[in-house]
């Protein structure tokens, strides 16, 4: 007997044009749905992401195959989610070689399912089925298992005023619909062979094989016809669902990590001449532009952002994860489409509610640090949360809707150029300390113009470490100078907060100021004016070459310019600053600085790119935070003494070491933990 297989086993031409129809609804209902979704990308405004699509297109692909962004501080889950993802192209491969087979080649008078092409046909698609349904059965025990990020609770409001059982209940049919229909495809595999008398090369089907030895001829003979049935209508059910649910991120995912930016977060975008006619921020939906509403749509609720958020943490009523989803249910009222399972309020919205202050209330806008954890958590390429907060932030700023504290900063800047509200005249007061003097570069060249920034300059407590940079890097025969009262803040802070008007000013008299001034490159000791000048100053016509001290500091020890004499002693623990660590992707300069002067690091458990922020970023260092359950620089301090053995907190950001400074005070570790900028460690190693 030829190894083969009937499609349609036994069945009437009436029950093959039955199948027809309902795959034909099955179809028209998922094309319906996606173009629905289709119309609502097409009401946003242009994302400039179809340059290089075929690079896009196999780049995404290669994270999908490989699913890096799963794996990602989640073995487990990114395992399962592997073998359900392969199980299922296979399994759909199949499938379409199925159909093609039968509906279209038969009748040129090709036949693929028969020989050696249907045996190794068979023994492939059982082992990738049991691959699937062993990754559907690991994501359900893992569900199961109380994992918090699968809590839907919110934490900006009461249980008794909001309903999210619907997306339980999503998740819960996406996971139990495709099992069944995996398993039951193995059943309806196993009740054809035993009702086809066992014929011996079906045991290259090894699953089937198994399940027809349990069924005696007769008995699979008129059981295949409903277990046939009862899994095909599962999957039209599924094809139907799929645009209405979960499921839809099986496509819009790949597509979403397609069109992701990698500059999202790092460099905003500017207001458009055509938005600042309406507001500096959003108002509607259609200021949005397509690639944000669809990155509502790709969330998988998998809450990774939601765990990684250190507002989120520290008791405020911020969730990354939420923003998303309430963006998306608003989007979905406003552009009319369908959602099937969805959240519900207790009460009444308004009729035209605003975005940012109604959808997503102030004071969740507000408790952002703009770290970025929650962008680079994202398995699925949902890379403007941080955007959608400032592009919302603009609108309250520009309404006077914000924090007292932050108002009276940020006029302080628009005043002074910094925002400790000083005279420009004391921006290089603390130089006094020094017995030499350093280059004006505006007046004279030096090879490196040092952008010192706001809290190094005024700040008392951490003026004594900007002498310390100063002397080091004289000692390691460094030509630089700095701009004295000429250096305005470098707008990272400004930006994030909202204020982008007053953003642009400093950016704009800064860059003037580097271009009367002769110097060749940039350093700075603050990861914050780091980024901006590295990543936002060029939009504005500033492209310079910066280093963060750290990284300057380590070239410098491999040229043999700073020498360390003294081996350090010390257990040490090392914070990764979001704005060096995450945002730019500096980590080994640091360790590597640590190690050369020979102390003996010991990580957090959060650490490099997933560093836990401090709390200072995006406007908070200016803001009340009296109302946090906990500080997220005292979460930081208490993750440090918890490893029992370091005894040092390294920093290397002004801010970092104001924060933790205070934290380890308020958290009572003061005996157990001392917080030092690595700028003390560099000159205690030089002897």
């Amino acid at each position: 007997m030829e190894p083969t297989r009937e499609i349609y086993r036994n069945f009437p031409d009436i029950l093959q044009y039955a199948f027809y129809l309902i795959a034909f609804l099955a179809c028209v209902t998922f094309i319906y749905g996606f173009y629905r979704k289709y119309k609502k990308y097409r009401k946003g405004k242009d994302a400039n992401r179809f340059n290089n699509l075929l690079k896009r297109f196999l780049k995404a692909g290669a994270i999908m195959g490989k699913n890096s962004t799963v794996f990602k501080r989640d073995h487990y889950a990114g395992f399962a989610h592997w073998l359900i993802f392969w199980g299922f192209v296979v399994l759909l491969i199949g499938t379409a070689i199925v159909a093609i087979d039968h509906d279209f080649l038969r009748f040129l008078g090709i036949h693929l399912l028969e020989g050696s092409f249907y045996l190794w046909f068979s023994v492939i698609l059982d082992v990738f089925g049991v691959l699937f349904i062993l990754g559907l059965i690991m994501m359900i025990v893992r569900r199961a298992g109380g994992k918090p990020q699968f809590d839907y609770s919110r934490s900006d409001l009461d249980a008794a005023k909001y309903n999210r059982k619907g997306y339980s209940t999503d998740d819960k049919i996406f996971l139990w619909l495709l099992l069944l229909i995996g398993i039951s495809g193995f059943v309806i595999e196993g009740l054809r062979i035993s009702a086809d008398g066992m014929p011996a090369f079906e045991q290259w089907s090894p699953v089937g094989w198994m399940i027809a030895d349990l069924f005696n001829a007769d008995t699979a003979n008129t059981l295949h016809l409903y277990s046939w049935w009862g899994h095909a209508v599962m999957v039209m059910i599924f094809i139907a669902y799929i645009p209405y649910s979960k499921a839809m991120h099986m496509l819009i995912d790949y597509a979403n990590l397609m069109f992701k930016d990698d500059m999202a977060a790092k460099k905003l975008a500017r207001v458009s001449e055509e938005q600042q006619d309406i507001s500096m921020g959003y108002v509607a939906m259609t200021d949005f532009t397509w690639k944000e509403l669809m990155d509502f749509d790709a969330c998988t609720k998998c809450g990774r952002c939601h765990v990684a958020c250190p507002a989120n943490a520290a008791g405020t009523p911020l969730s990354p994860r939420d923003v998303i989803l309430d963006m998306r249910s608003h989007s979905n009222e406003c552009f009319n489409t369908s959602e099937w399972f969805k959240q519900s309020f207790a009460e009444a919205k308004k009729e035209k509610p605003s975005i940012a202050g109604d959808v997503i209330s102030t004071d969740r806008l507000w408790s952002c640090t703009t770290c970025m954890a929650c962008v680079e958590a994202c398995p699925v390429g949902i890379n403007h949360h941080l955007d959608t907060i400032v592009n919302l932030r603009r609108t309250l700023v520009e309404e006077g809707d914000m924090d007292d504290m932050l108002q009276d900063a940020l006029a302080n800047i628009g005043d002074y150029g910094n925002s400790f509200g000083q005279s420009e005249r004391m921006r290089a007061k603390w130089t006094s300390k020094l017995d030499f003097k350093i280059k004006d570069v505006r007046k004279e060249p030096a090879e490196f113009m040092w952008f010192v920034g706001d809290f190094a300059s005024y700040d008392a407590g951490i003026q004594d470490l900007t002498v310390k940079v100063a002397e080091v890097m004289t000692k390691a025969g460094v030509d630089f100078g700095i701009l004295y009262e000429g250096e305005k803040n470098s707008g990272n802070d400004i930006r994030r907060a909202g204020e982008e008007g007053l953003f642009e000013m400093m950016a704009e008299d800064n860059i003037e100021t580097f271009s009367l001034s002769k110097f060749k490159e940039i350093f700075t000791t603050d990861p914050h004016s780091y980024n901006t000048i590295k990543n936002e100053y060029p939009e504005f016509g500033g492209n310079y070459a910066i280093y963060h001290y750290s990284g300057l500091l380590l070239r410098l020890h491999e040229e043999g310019k700073l020498k360390f004499t003294k081996k350090l002693d010390y257990k040490v623990t090392y914070h990764d600053p979001c704005y060096l660590g995450r945002y730019n992707g500096e980590t080994e300069a640091p360790r590597k600085l640590l190690e050369a002067m020979g102390v003996e690091l010991i990580e957090m458990p959060r650490c490099k790119e997933n560093s836990f922020c401090c709390g200072a970023g995006g406007g908070r260092v200016w803001m009340d935070d009296s109302k946090m359950e906990e500080r997220p620089s005292e979460i930081r301090i208490k993750e440090a003494v918890a490893l029992g053995s370091a005894d040092h907190f390294i920093v290397c950001c002004p801010k970092d070491y104001s924060m933790f400074s205070d934290a380890v005070k308020t958290t009572g570790n003061e005996d157990r933990m001392e917080v030092k900028d690595i700028i003390q460690l560099v000159e205690e190693a030089m002897g």
